[in-house]
Order: C-alpha cells, then structure tokens, then sequence
C-alpha cells in the first residue's frame, strides 16, 4: 500500500514516519483492496488559551468506496492511534454489515415491479426547516480570527461534490465514513435526501421534495 504523509502547521519526523508504517500493516490486513493511504496532520494553536492540539486525518483509497476517519489529541502520535482504531472499527463494522445481510436480510427492500421502497422510514424536511435555511435563521460561524471575534460555537464547513446512489449504496458508504449520516443524490428519486443511523442496524432517510422557491410560486 503507497502510504504518503502531510503536515499542516507541523513537521514530520523520522519517529512519526516509522510509527505509521507499523500501523500500515493492521488496516492492510482488514483492507487487502486498498491501495493509498493518505495521512495528513494539521496542528492548531488557539489564542483563547485553549491547549494546542494534532488532528490526523486517515484517508484509505482503492478498489471500493473511499474510507475516512479522523481524531484529535493533544499528542499526534495519540491521535494517530484513535483514529487508526475508528477506521479499523469502521472497517469491520461494514464488513459485518454485508455479513449480516447476507444471512439475515433486512433493512430496506426496493420492489422492481411497483418501484416501492418498504422497510426504511422516508419522510420530506419540515417546512420551518427548509423556510430557516433559506432565511439564514440558522447561523454559520467561522473560525474565529481574533480573540474579540471568538466564540465558543465554530460550524466546520466542507463542500463535496454530489454523488448519485440508492439508499443502499449511502447506507453502505455512511458506515465507511464513520458519520451518523451521509448526505446524497438519491439515484430513484433525483432528490437531496440524508440517510442516519437509528438503533442498532437500523436507520431512516430524509428527503427533500421538490416544489418551486417561493418567489416562483408568488410570480406565478
């Protein structure tokens, strides 16, 4: 596996370097198809008097849906070996997961002569949810840049490219990515939808429905 190694704010050393090769070998045994792994570390220095922190991201690529973990310590070797055991855990989670629906299966079923989809809950976005959106009701906070302008709620923001898949699929990559939700295009529908985690092996969906902005249906 082509392991490569970034520092963001931070110098790898020989040490680090060893210490992730070692790691190699445990996510190579649980991820034979894999090709890449990308290790990046970001230090941050706060001016608020918070302690200084390591954040490593594990970005594991090949043959399959890309695999994400990350954690954040104050020590990056500590971080590194957190978020070795999330993408292990996420890993073998997915692995059990197919596993399961092999011998037991469940979940959501989608009927090819009707088109119905049974099993999992699907329900639209609330209109006051999509009206505070729309309104900026709900703030967006940056990263502060000065200590007048801190706040104690930041909103990291990432922008990904859309993906079209089914329910499946998304449940499927959620799992991979270790997130309680993954946000997608879904393929049957071509709606924004979201798949979360719920109890156990279960989860549900939510589905924005399509309907003109309300200026369209004022002009209209």
């Amino acid at each position: 596996m082509d392991t490569s190694i970034v520092g963001v704010g931070v110098g790898i050393t020989d040490r680090f370097r060893t210490v992730v090769e070692e790691k190699v070998s445990r996510i190579e045994h649980l991820a034979p198809r894999a090709t890449t792994l990308e290790v990046k570390v970001t230090h941050r220095a706060y001016r608020n008097g918070r302690m200084e922190d390591d954040t490593v991201e594990l970005t594991l690529d090949g043959k399959g849906p890309v695999v994400r973990a990350e954690a954040t310590d104050t020590d990056k070797f500590a971080a590194l070996d957190l978020a070795v055991d999330k993408i292990s855990e996420q890993i073998r989670r997915a692995k059990q997961k197919r596993v399961d629906a092999r011998n037991h299966p469940r979940g959501a079923k989608f009927e090819k002569g009707t088109g119905e989809l049974s099993g999992i809950d699907v329900q639209p976005a609330s209109v006051d949810v999509l009206r505070a959106v729309a309104t900026g009701e709900v703030p967006v906070v940056a990263e502060a840049e000065s200590d007048e302008d801190y706040s104690p709620v930041v909103i990291r923001q990432k922008q990904f490219d859309a993906e079209w898949m089914t329910v499946e699929d998304a449940v499927d990559r959620m799992e991979l990515v270790g997130h309680d939700f993954f946000l997608f295009i879904d393929a049957r529908s071509d709606h924004p939808s979201v798949v979360y985690r719920r109890k156990g092996w279960d989860y549900g969906v939510i589905a924005l429905g399509t309907q003109a902005p309300p200026e369209a249906r004022v002009a209209s």
